[in-house]
């Protein structure tokens, strides 16, 4: 919880006042015609450009901006790894025979790290963070998680990134993702990254293997004989019928209403704040739900120089029954307390799944990007 915490700082609380937090909060919150600060429609996402295979020496790459001005650049690399053991497509007895030559492998260094999970490596830079920050460690780990999270049927395990990174059963992909965030946030920047690696990826080739069954990878010096590690074929209907690399969305709410990819004046009052990851389900009809994950809004977070008489997130433990302090004031925003409804949960989920829902439009949109 406490990278969770951190790493909603990036949204970088904006300095309104209470008076003007009580207007955005009330304008965000109108029953049937939410009035957003830019304008846009609850479920409008911002306008955007976008490329792809831009960086030289790289298996894939891609850029995307926003109209705001902020950028961000992907870069996948790949090379071939011994494989020591996949993890989780062998049972417990099976990992037990398994121990001691594992130990072995290990210990002479010879072999890959065992599970298809590490398989995958993140780094996120952002600039005013460092590496190992709260910020881009979970930002990094969030991405990961939906990219190689656990399949549920075979069919799924077929169209899934680590069936693809399979070459046989001594040998895998490891792919390198190098996100890069070319100017400071000005919102919570998980949106862009994920676009931007989901683009990368739909770029990403490898070589064409020439080798057979079990044995040493051997492959094609013709780079134009690659193939793409996840092919774009067509179904009849004009439809793509493979599965695409996940996406995450943000979605919060405020007050009854569901908004989707809200900048940081939004999220500064925003009640609830859920990460939604999603991809393509394996018949391309609907789409599946990878995770979810809560963000903690500015407004539950303290902040610095804050003592404890004026922390608005405390003063139900430390004022006891009295509630002294706690009567609202007329225009003046008080943040929220408590938890997240199941209902809101189920409607954000929906926003984003539903059937022509948001989820939908993006993942079109970004189809429609040409890929060289």
């Amino acid at each position: 919880m406490s990278n969770q915490r951190q790493a909603s700082s990036a949204s970088q609380v904006p300095h309104l006042s209470p008076a003007e937090l009580s207007y955005l909060y009330t304008s965000l919150s109108l029953p049937k015609n939410p009035i957003r600060p830019d304008g846009r429609s609850p479920t409008q996402f911002r306008p955007l450009s976008a490329e792809t295979t831009i960086l030289p020496g790289t298996n894939g790459s891609a850029r995307i901006g926003f109209a705001d001005g902020t950028q961000a650049i992907v870069g996948v690399k790949a090379e071939v790894e011994k494989t020591v053991l996949a993890a989780d497509t062998l049972d417990s007895r099976s990992l037990a025979q398994h121990g001691d030559a594992l130990n072995r492998e290990g210990e002479e260094g010879s072999a890959a790290v065992s599970g298809q999970g590490e398989w995958v490596q993140m780094s996120i830079e952002i600039p005013g963070f460092r590496d190992d920050d709260a910020l881009p460690v979970f930002l990094g780990e969030m991405m990961r998680e939906s990219l190689v999270g656990s399949v549920e049927n075979k069919d799924e395990m077929a169209g899934g990134l680590k069936a693809r990174l399979v070459i046989n059963k001594r040998w895998h992909w490891r792919l390198y993702i190098d996100v890069l965030l070319l100017s400071q946030p000005l919102a919570y920047p998980l949106p862009l990254l994920s676009l931007t690696t989901h683009l990368a990826l739909l770029s990403t080739k490898l070589p064409k293997l020439k080798s057979t069954g079990e044995e040493d990878p051997f492959f094609d010096d013709d780079w134009a004989a690659a193939e793409y590690l996840y092919p774009r074929s067509k179904s009849s209907t004009g439809s793509f019928n493979t599965v695409r690399p996940p996406v995450t969305l943000l979605v919060i709410s405020v007050g009854e209403n569901v908004i989707f990819d809200p900048n940081r004046e939004e999220i500064a009052v925003a009640d609830a704040v859920l990460a939604i990851s999603i991809t393509r389900s394996h018949d391309s009809e609907t789409l599946k739900l990878l995770s979810i994950r809560s963000i903690d809004p500015p407004s539950r977070l303290t902040q610095p120089a804050i003592p404890n008489s004026e922390n608005v997130n405390i003063l139900s433990a430390t004022q006891g029954e009295e509630g002294a302090g706690q009567e609202e004031v007329s225009g003046v925003w008080r943040p929220r307390r408590g938890g997240i409804k199941r209902s809101v949960i189920a409607r954000m989920v929906k926003t984003v799944l539903g059937k022509g829902g948001v989820g939908e439009e993006v993942l079109e949109g970004l189809e429609g990007v040409e890929v060289q």
